[in-house]
Formats: structure tokens, C-alpha cells, sequence
């Protein structure tokens, strides 16, 4: 794994060229009494690095600013900390951003996301920019973590699994952060016993019913082992179809350069 902005200018297109290039989307939002505010950045780029480092690929600095949180999925704007831009913002931010990076030669980009309401804008952008023509040539993985896991994994490991768009600050972010910063956790555990149903828009809200504190589900259960658990099987996953190319036009016809070398540096 190498982060990309080591390289120079001189060096950037022979480095990448047939090669992966991982980037982490995260956001700057609340995440209840016992989370930093940094929960979904620090978690994109623990994920992402990871991936890079098993598909030894180029990893780029961290988006920190996503999209408006919401009441049924983040908690909303009631909280002190949150940071965002607005939708559109944030679509023609990473329009302009992806076609920039698809100047580079790389075989694929993976993005990896770890803000629940960017998700919608993100395929957004990246429906523009191939509409455009700048796709062409470049394969294109991008994901929320949460996307990735089995749901055999949460049957087996939380038996009252809420939803991801009701994990906000619950059990599984609170182990991943266990496992990964347990420096940034707090001895707090609040849950709440009522989490939001998706898919609903509530005006005006009583953030005191949707939330606990801007936790939306429980935190029992939560441990560092479980956090450790969840970040292997999400990577083991995201590998696994990068690899197979599954659904993927290019993965099979035109591999990692890396991967066609045996990994020897070229």
C-alpha cells in the first residue's frame, strides 16, 4: 500500500498505470456521547487501507465532508459538531474530483464509503462522470462498508439487528472504533430502544424520541473483538469481488498489473 500524493508529478502515471487506487469517503457528524465526530471518516480510511493493503494499491487522502445527516439514519443537525454540505454540493464536488482522477491511468478505482446519506450522491456523481465518457477504460468499485456485509454475519453476531440505516453510533460502529481507536471512546454506552424505521421523512421531529442522545440503536454487545471481526469479514468481502470480478467487465480481462506480475514490483 502506498498513499498516492508520496509520488511526484514525474512519477504518478508510470506508478499507477494498470494499477488499483482506493479512496475513502467520510463525514465529520455527531455519533452520540461516547463517539468522536470522526466515526465515518476514521472508519473509510481503516477500511480502505486495509483493502489497499491486500490488493497492494495506492490509497488517496480522505474525503472528511459528506452530506447533511437525517434524522432517521444520522441523528440530524440537532447535535453540535455535525459538518456538511448540501446534496448538490456535494455531488458536483466529487463530479469534478472523480473526472480529475480519471485523467490517471489507473485499471481501477474503489471507493469506499463510510457516511450512510452519502451514498445516494456518490453514485450520483459517478453516473455523471460515465455518462461523460471519462469512465472508459477504468473499472469502478464503490461501496458502503456496511453494503458488504453478509447478512449471515449480522444473523450470527446481532441477533436484534436494527438496519444500517438505524447502526448509527450503535454496536457495530462502537466495536469498530473499540478495535481500531479505542483512545477515542468514551466509557459511555447509551442505547436506545426504539430505533427509526427507514425510509421515513419526519417533520417536525422530537429528537428526544428518534434518538438517545443521537444514538438511533443499541450499543450492548459492543466489543473491540467484534469490531475486530466486522473490519476483517467487510475487507475479506470487498477483496473477494475485486478479485473475482464479479459483475465486473474488466477484472478478468484486464488484472491488477500488480496481479500479472505476482506481485513483483514493475
Amino acid at each position: 500500500m502506498t498513499r498516492l500524493t508520496d509520488l511526484t508529478s514525474s512519477q504518478v502515471a508510470d506508478a499507477v498505470r494498470g494499477r488499483t487506487v482506493v479512496w475513502p469517503l467520510g463525514a465529520i457528524e455527531q455519533h452520540g456521547p461516547h463517539l468522536p465526530l470522526s466515526v465515518d471518516l476514521l472508519l473509510a480510511e481503516a477500511f480502505a487501507e486495509e483493502i489497499a493493503r491486500e490488493l497492494d494499491a495506492f490509497t488517496l487522502p480522505a474525503q472528511a465532508v459528506g452530506a447533511r445527516s437525517l434524522p432517521q439514519s444520522g441523528g440530524g443537525l440537532f447535535f453540535p459538531g455535525t459538518v456538511h454540505v448540501a446534496g448538490d454540493t456535494l455531488i458536483r464536488f466529487l463530479r469534478e474530483t472523480l473526472t480529475s482522477l480519471t485523467a490517471l491511468p489507473m485499471a481501477r478505482l474503489v471507493v469506499v464509503n463510510g457516511h450512510y446519506e452519502n451514498e445516494p450522491f456518490l453514485f450520483e456523481a459517478l453516473d455523471q462522470v460515465r455518462e461523460h465518457g471519462k469512465l472508459d477504460g477504468t473499472e469502478v468499485f464503490a461501496f458502503s462498508w456496511w453494503s458488504l456485509v453478509q447478512d449471515t454475519w449480522t444473523d450470527a453476531e446481532i441477533p436484534a439487528f436494527p438496519g444500517w440505516h438505524a447502526e448509527h453510533a450503535g454496536v457495530t460502529e462502537t466495536s469498530l472504533m473499540l478495535h481500531l481507536r479505542p483512545d477515542l471512546v468514551t466509557d459511555e454506552r447509551p442505547g436506545h430502544d426504539r430505533p427509526p424505521r427507514a425510509g421515513v421523512y419526519l417533520h417536525p421531529v422530537d429528537v428526544e424520541q428518534t434518538t438517545n442522545q443521537g444514538v438511533l440503536s443499541s450499543t450492548s454487545g459492543s466489543s473491540a473483538a467484534l469490531g475486530e471481526k466486522l473490519l476483517r469479514h467487510v475487507v475479506d468481502e470487498a477483496t473477494t469481488l475485486v478479485r473475482e470480478g464479479k459483475g465486473l467487465l474488466f477484472a478478468q480481462t484486464r488484472p491488477d498489473r500488480r496481479r500479472t506480475t505476482g506481485g513483483k514490483q514493475t
